[in-house]
Parts: C-alpha cells; sequence; structure tokens
C-alpha cells in the first residue's frame, strides 16, 4: 500500500511540474480589484473569420453592443463588419452586417468600424470602405432596436470620412463633435475634426490641426475638461503620443505638441469620466514601431499627468520567439456606460475580440 500510495504522489507531482501550456489569459496576472467582467466576445475555436480588428463598443439603451472588421487578413477584399451584442449574459454569434461589395460587383475591404449613440436617437454604425486608408470613404448604418437589425448603408458626403477610430462626443448642445484624421500617397498623417450641429444630418470639417511633418498623427480621441475645454490626443508615427487643446467648444485648435506618452504607432483611445478624471488605454511602449504588448490603463486628472493603474494585458516572459512575435493586444476603445461602469474592447492576436468591464470607483 505504501509503494501504491508513493508511486500516485510522484505521478502527481510530476504532473503539476509538467510545463502548461499557454492559455487565453495572462496566467501571471492577478485580477485587479477594479475589473468586473473579463471575457472574449467568441472563443477562437468558434471564429467565423481567420482575422479580426478594430473593434469598438457602445451600451445601447443598457445592452452591449461591439463591433469589429474581420475576414481572411486586414486589406483583403472579403473583409466585412460584424457585430455582437450581449443579453442574458451571453454574446450573440457575431453576424457580419455590411461588407465592401459595389453596385458594378466590384468589391473592396471594410474598415474601422466605430459605434456611436446620440441622445435620443438611433444606435450609428460607422465605417469605412476602400482599397487602403488613403482611398476609403466613409458610410454609416444606424439601427433602432440596440444593434438587433441595422438599415441600408448612407455614404458620408464627400469629404467627410466620419470618425477614423474613436468615438464622437456630444455636447450638452447637442452638437457632435467627430474626431477623424487623413493619410495621403505621401505618407503624411493629418489629423481634423467633423463637426455636426443638426444630430448628424449635415457636417463640416476644421482645417488640419497638424502639418503632418513635425508629427505624423491619426487616429486622435477627444477629452472634454467642461466649459469649452477640449483635448485632442492622438496616435502618431513618432513613437509619442500627442495633444492639441481648444478653448472655445472645438472651434479653432492650438499647435500639436508632444505628450509624456510613449507610442509606438498603435492606436489609443481615451475618454472622459463622470467624476472628470480621463482614461487611456494605450500600448506604453514607444522605440519599437508594432510593439503592441503590453496593453496599459493611464489615468489623469487634467490630460497631462497620466498614471499607468493597470496592464490588462501585461508583458509576459515568453522564450519561444516565434510565439512572442504574434502577440498583439492593440486598438482598444473605451466608453463609460450610463451606470458608470467602463467597457473595454481591443484586439486579442488579431484571433477575436476581448471585453473588460471595469469599475472606475476601484481606479
Amino acid at each position: 500500500m505504501k509503494y501504491y500510495t508513493l508511486l500516485i504522489s510522484l505521478i502527481l507531482f510530476n504532473i503539476s511540474c509538467e510545463k502548461k501550456p499557454k492559455t487565453s489569459y495572462n496566467s501571471n496576472k492577478t485580477q485587479h480589484e477594479a475589473i468586473v467582467t473579463e471575457e472574449f466576445i467568441y472563443e477562437i475555436k468558434d471564429a467565423l473569420t481567420p482575422q479580426c480588428h478594430a473593434s469598438t463598443i457602445e451600451v445601447s439603451n443598457g445592452i452591449p453592443v461591439a463591433s469589429w472588421f474581420g475576414g481572411t487578413e486586414e486589406k483583403n477584399d472579403d473583409v466585412g463588419i460584424w457585430v455582437s451584442r450581449k443579453t442574458e449574459g451571453k454574446w450573440s454569434i457575431p453576424k457580419e452586417v455590411v461588407n465592401g461589395i459595389q453596385e458594378d460587383g466590384s468589391r473592396f475591404p471594410c474598415w474601422n468600424p466605430v459605434l456611436f449613440k446620440p441622445k435620443n436617437k438611433p444606435l450609428i454604425l460607422f465605417y469605412k470602405v476602400g482599397p487602403n486608408p488613403r482611398e476609403w470613404w466613409g458610410l454609416y448604418i444606424t439601427s433602432t432596436d440596440d444593434g438587433l437589425t441595422w438599415s441600408e448603408p448612407v455614404k458620408l458626403p464627400n469629404g467627410i470620412l466620419g470618425p477614423i477610430k474613436n468615438q464622437p462626443i456630444q455636447l450638452e448642445n447637442g452638437d457632435i463633435l467627430s474626431p477623424t484624421s487623413t493619410e495621403d500617397k505621401n505618407d503624411i498623417w493629418k489629423i481634423q475634426l467633423e463637426i455636426s450641429r443638426d444630430q448628424g444630418k449635415t457636417w463640416t470639417k476644421t482645417k488640419d490641426l497638424n502639418d503632418g511633418k513635425e508629427f505624423g498623427a491619426i487616429q486622435p480621441s477627444i477629452l472634454n475638461h467642461g466649459n469649452g475645454k477640449l483635448q485632442l490626443i492622438s496616435r502618431t508615427m513618432n513613437e509619442v503620443i500627442t495633444e492639441n487643446w481648444s478653448l472655445d467648444y472645438g472651434k479653432t485648435w492650438d499647435t500639436m505638441k508632444a505628450t509624456s506618452l510613449p507610442n509606438p504607432n498603435s492606436g489609443i483611445d481615451a475618454v472622459t469620466l463622470k467624476d472628470g478624471r480621463h482614461i487611456l488605454i494605450y500600448n506604453p511602449t514607444g522605440e519599437n514601431w508594432g510593439d503592441r504588448v503590453p496593453l496599459s490603463v493611464g489615468i489623469s486628472n487634467d490630460g497631462k499627468k497620466w498614471d499607468r493603474v493597470l496592464d490588462l494585458e501585461p508583458l509576459t516572459e515568453n522564450t519561444d520567439k516565434k510565439e512572442e512575435e504574434e502577440e498583439e493586444y492593440s486598438y482598444p476603445t473605451v466608453i463609460q456606460a450610463a451606470n458608470g461602469m467602463i467597457h473595454i474592447v481591443y484586439t486579442w492576436n488579431r484571433k477575436t475580440v476581448k471585453y473588460i468591464v471595469l469599475d472606475p470607483t476601484k481606479l
């Protein structure tokens, strides 16, 4: 009996010492007390497309709605816009709601969906279609049933692209400010702001808010400091996040300047919370382009000094170089729902979309 007991103990010991396979979540991460929910919108084994990217989130009448572009690979013609809704605690099977098929039968990839719900208006899903970011055009669809069904696509006016990656904001007077940007064939990146004073029926556009030479910037987010004071923070190709400030509700803007925050030429997002603080989701690396791990949360009281308070996806030790190169946690979207909870989605290795809910009182 003693022999068999010893044998069983040795077997159990050996099993526990075996190297565990890499799991869906970071095994070395101790869950932060602010994390309320952490899950995939769909499991990799259930993926309906080989790749996904550029996810967006909105909470419409209490229902979380997520969207992203998916297909064989970014820039391929089969890439469409997908949507999933969370009801009764479960995400629905993703559904492709639009694609890039044209009237003449040609097809282009879809890009960068952005969900946004204006006050007392239907849910809007902005997106882009075109061969690349230099030649794409903006469209939108709407939903009156919180993302369950969608209208036919509407093309935005020439020169208006819609929000490029991050959500618009709506001021107290109803004006909608949409952060946008352009890229040209000479790889010049510039940001702008699109403005609607009639609930999105018509749009005007500011001039370029950077020259594209000192900083090449795209994909801005808008922070609202109150009393007309706004801040744009942008992704750049210059290893740093930049900022622009306005003191007149976005009518005029100062010169773009560097912040103290690094940026590895990767998408960011930020939003002003109900308590007056500002939250930023970003990759806190800058020296290596495309280095999209870790993915972190920053908090600021003034939009100038940022404290990194949480890594959603920490940097992990990985001796398998091939596997390490495949890690990517990027292109976040962050919003605050009516109940105060913070909702975040982001690309998880281009294989699925990660969804996290944070309690801001514990940040």
